[in-house]
């Protein structure tokens, strides 16, 4: 198509967009890593990994503006872990492992008991299937 000045262009070259995703606050121009939704519902903003595809009604933040990321007065903020960062094992964790460790260490004869199942190391435990118990109510 031509005007009376010559042919029209495109105002953004299609070339020219970026596929990275910035960060939605006004003058900042950092890629962004996270995405925040509001549930109004509920008052809670909910800040997690950056999401797959851009939504109308969510924002996507840098790192810096997620990390100082606030909420209204009365507004609770949930920050999701994303996948990219290992998360610290707490206490039941670390305790579960150590079980694990202790149970895979244990001979099979004595762990299984003289005299068939019910009668292994732990007296409320019924059967075994894998890493599966099943154990017998405290009341029975």
């Amino acid at each position: 198509m031509e005007s009376r000045r010559g042919p029209l262009k495109s105002a953004v070259p299609s070339n020219v967009v970026s596929p990275v995703r910035r960060c939605s606050r006004t003058a900042c121009g950092r890629p962004a890593v996270a995405t925040l939704t509001y549930v109004y519902a509920d008052s809670t903003a909910v800040l997690g990994p950056l999401a797959t595809y851009a939504e109308p009604h969510c924002y996507d933040l840098c790192a810096e503006h997620s990390e100082r990321l606030t909420a209204p007065r009365g507004w609770e903020v949930v920050r999701l872990l994303d996948g990219s960062t290992p998360a610290r094992p707490s206490g039941d964790d670390l305790e579960a492992l150590a079980n694990a460790v202790r149970e895979a260490a244990r001979p099979r004869e004595r762990a299984a008991g003289a005299g068939g199942p019910g009668r292994g190391a732990d007296p409320m435990e019924v059967a075994r299937r894998g890493h599966l118990r099943v154990l017998r109510s405290p009341d029975n």
